[in-house]
């Protein structure tokens, strides 16, 4: 499974990146106003920093505007995924963007219907949000699993982005389903590491080792 990281901050980026934690990075008008930057500048940063996909969202409403800005947004660097909405216009943008050779990340899927639609449209990613689900007593996983069940049953090519990844768990599950992608916010990411128990051990070895009074490296 890949990991993109949801955010527009660089330095949260390259971090996770020198690790290889980073497979992709996805962002939105939201992340870009946090990181309070110019979005060609940051977007073109991130781009020279990472060598997967980049997802930079258009910001129109119409078709046409979202296709020229989705051209706009490609020119900055050939890992630009042009991340549309999940509208009639978007699947409009996606079309004509996806035969023209380019990335396309359909972004705010909330149905099965949505994602099949978004692959027909010939989406490289589809994105569906778990969490915004979760929050309306909606089970977000249960959308991942029918979208990978839909998407095998046809050999759809698309690949399933879960967005809106609040949690550890929530991306055990993806695991388990079988997301191609999941994105989640750096602090997520980094919390995959952490386990109660791990802590616990790691104590008690170093309480043990501080006893033997020895140092590994000292001759």
């Amino acid at each position: 499974m890949k990991f993109f990281v949801d955010s527009a901050d660089v330095a949260a980026i390259a971090e996770l990146n020198a690790l290889g934690m980073v497979d992709g990075v996805t962002t939105n008008p939201s992340l870009i106003l946090k990181s309070g930057r110019n979005i060609l500048e940051v977007t073109k940063e991130i781009c020279n920093l990472v060598s997967g996909p980049v997802s930079a969202e258009v910001v129109a409403a119409k078709a046409e505007d979202m296709i020229e800005e989705g051209r706009h947004l490609a020119e900055i660097a050939p890992n630009i995924a042009v991340k549309v909405p999940l509208t009639w216009d978007g699947l409009r943008a996606c079309k004509v963007l996806s035969d023209e050779g380019r990335m396309v990340n359909v972004t705010l899927c909330f149905s099965v219907n949505q994602a099949l639609l978004a692959a027909k449209a010939g989406a490289t990613f589809i994105s569906p949000f778990i969490g915004r689900l979760d929050d309306i007593n909606l089970d977000g996983m249960e959308l991942i699993a029918d979208i990978r069940q839909v998407y095998d049953n046809y050999d759809f090519k698309t690949e399933v982005l879960a967005a809106s990844v609040r949690t550890p768990n929530h991306v055990a599950d993806c695991a388990r389903i079988g997301a191609n992608v999941i994105t989640a916010p750096p602090a997520v990411i980094k919390a995959l590491a952490n386990h109660v128990l791990t802590d616990k051990g790691l104590d008690m070895f170093n309480a043990d080792w501080a006893k033997t009074g020895q140092s590994i490296l000292l001759k």
